[in-house]
C-alpha cells in the first residue's frame, strides 16, 4: 500500500473554488479499484491550508488516479487558486507500523495533528530507533487513538508524525510530561533543525 501526505496553500480568494475540486476528486477517487482512503483536513489556525491524507493499493493505482478526470481537474483549478506548488509527501513505514486508529467514543473532542519535521544531519537512525519505543508506549495511552511515524521518500532529512487524541489535553498535560516522553522531547530538541513548535500542524478534519 502507498500513503502520502499532499499539503495544498490556497489563496484566500481561491480557497473556495479549490475546495469544490479537491472535494470532486475525493468523490472521484472513491470509485477507482484502488482507492483505499483519502482524508482531508484544514490547519485550524490558518484556513488555507489544506492536508490531504491518501492510501492507494500500490503504485499502480496511484499513478491511474493521476490520469483521472478528477485529478486532473483539481490540478487545472490549482493553477490558478493555489499560492505555491502542492508539497507532495510519499511516506514510508517505520516499526512499529501503522495499525487502525482506536474507536472513538461519543464525548472524544479529537485533537489531530501533522508533526513535519526537518532533522540535522546524523540523527536519522537515532530518531527512527527511539521512536519504536516512543510510539509502543504512546499507543497504550487512554487519550491517543493513532500515532504513527513516516519516513518521506526521495528525503532523508524529513520524518512525519501524524497523531489522533480525545482531547487536547490528553497531549499536552498527560503525553508530554511522561517519562518516555521526556526523553524523547530531549532528542527531539538535540536533532531538529530550529524550533519544534513552526513544524506541528493542528488540523481538523473536512467532511
Amino acid at each position: 500500500m502507498i500513503h502520502l501526505i499532499v499539503k495544498f496553500t490556497t489563496k484566500p480568494e481561491g480557497r473556495e473554488a479549490f475546495m469544490e475540486a479537491l472535494l470532486e476528486n475525493k468523490k472521484g477517487s472513491q470509485q477507482e479499484e484502488g482507492f483505499k482512503g483519502m482524508n482531508l483536513f484544514e490547519d485550524t489556525k490558518n484556513p488555507n491550508i489544506i492536508f490531504a491524507y491518501d492510501s492507494w493499493k500500490d503504485e499502480a493505482a496511484l499513478e491511474s488516479h493521476k490520469q483521472s478526470a478528477h485529478a486532473l481537474n483539481m490540478l487545472k483549478v490549482a493553477e490558478s487558486t493555489l499560492a505555491c506548488s502542492p508539497d507532495i509527501m510519499i511516506l514510508g513505514e517505520t516499526n512499529p507500523a501503522p495499525v487502525a486508529a482506536k474507536k472513538l467514543n461519543s464525548e472524544d473532542e479529537l485533537f489531530i495533528i501533522f508533526f513535519i519535521f526537518k532533522i540535522k544531519e546524523g540523527y536519522r537512525q537515532q530518531l527512527l530507533d527511539r521512536f519504536e519505543i516512543h510510539i509502543e508506549n504512546t499507543r497504550k495511552e487512554k487519550g491517543n487513538i493513532l500515532f504513527d511515524l513516516y519516513t518521506v521518500e526521495g528525503q532523508d532529512d524529513t520524518l512525519v508524525v501524524y497523531e489522533h487524541w480525545r482531547k487536547e489535553s490528553d497531549v499536552w498535560e498527560i503525553h508530554m510530561k511522561q517519562p518516555y516522553s521526556e526523553i524523547t522531547g530531549a532528542l527531539m530538541n538535540e536533532a531538529v533543525v530550529g524550533d519544534l513548535e513552526p513544524y506541528m500542524n493542528f488540523v481538523k478534519e473536512i467532511n
